[in-house]
């Protein structure tokens, strides 16, 4: 049986610049941070960001990999474990996203974010 992962929205509204270093490092107090794999803590977190932090994010270093508006960091936040940015169309609007993808499931989580936020948008407009 194949258990779904949980994702999670930390960030109501469209994270500005410092709100989003700030939740990057959100995990980072945890008192046992070097004992432990961080990885299950940011698996299926994602939040909303505008276009300028999306195209800021893209043009720091090149991509790891990128697929027409979904691309991948190249610096690894824990393990297996970086951040993924990713446009969606949502009622006619561009909007865009930041999620964390763990490159070692069998199913890529940046597909399960991207689903969710979907889906998410999707029930609560009016």
């Amino acid at each position: 049986m194949n258990i779904p992962a949980r994702t999670a929205k930390i960030f109501e509204g469209i994270a500005t610049r410092p709100q989003m270093f700030r939740l990057f490092g959100r995990h980072d107090q945890r008192p046992d941070r070097w004992k432990t794999d961080a990885a299950p803590m940011y698996s299926g977190e994602w939040f909303e960001v505008d276009e300028a932090l999306y195209d800021y994010m893209l043009n720091i270093l090149p991509p790891l990999w990128m697929r027409g508006p979904i691309f991948a960091l190249r610096e690894f936040l824990t393990g297996s474990i970086t951040s993924v940015f990713f446009a969606l169309r949502i009622d006619g609007k561009t909007r865009y996203f930041h999620g964390y993808c763990d490159l070692s499931a069998e199913v890529p989580s940046r597909r399960r974010g991207r689903r969710s936020s979907s889906a998410r948008r999707s029930l609560s407009a009016p």
